[in-house]
């Protein structure tokens, strides 16, 4: 066998460089470091030996997010800003008038859907846009 050195492109895993035979040098923007593997498919170190595009971790959840997010949203929600009443207040209130007459689901056209979906809506994004800033901040994105 020559020592020469190819160099191929696998999809989804960048470029190898053949060095021997049985050793290949992978190097991908999907792993933190070069594994050497016999198989391109099947790296030996990560994931227990399953090739994966992702970190174990992926979710990095942190419960510092979901509290600060939380109440990020519940106290500009609880401001009185719609006739006197909080987004907060008109959520639950509507949920109070709901149960009145629970076997019975609420109507379409009932405000209890309106203040379910706007303060579910601002619940979400507070907590993604939290995630994004927190992870983004311990993690040097900026």
């Amino acid at each position: 066998m020559a020592a020469t050195m190819a160099s191929s492109t696998v999809v989804g895993l960048g470029t190898c460089k053949l060095s021997s035979p049985t050793k290949l040098n992978l190097n991908s923007g999907f792993l933190k470091s070069g594994v050497t593997a016999r198989n391109p498919l099947r790296l030996a170190q990560a994931s227990g030996g399953k090739f994966t595009c992702f970190e174990r971790d992926w979710l990095r959840k942190d419960l510092n997010v979901i509290g600060f997010g939380l109440i990020g949203w519940i106290v500009p929600s609880s401001i009185p800003a719609i006739n006197g009443n909080s987004l907060t207040g008109l959520f639950i209130s509507s949920i109070g008038e709901e149960l009145a007459h629970f076997p019975t689901p609420p109507p379409i056209t009932s405000q209890f859907w309106l203040w379910l979906v706007t303060w579910h809506l601002g619940l979400f994004l507070a907590l993604t846009f939290g995630q994004i800033g927190f992870k983004g901040r311990t993690e040097n994105y900026f």
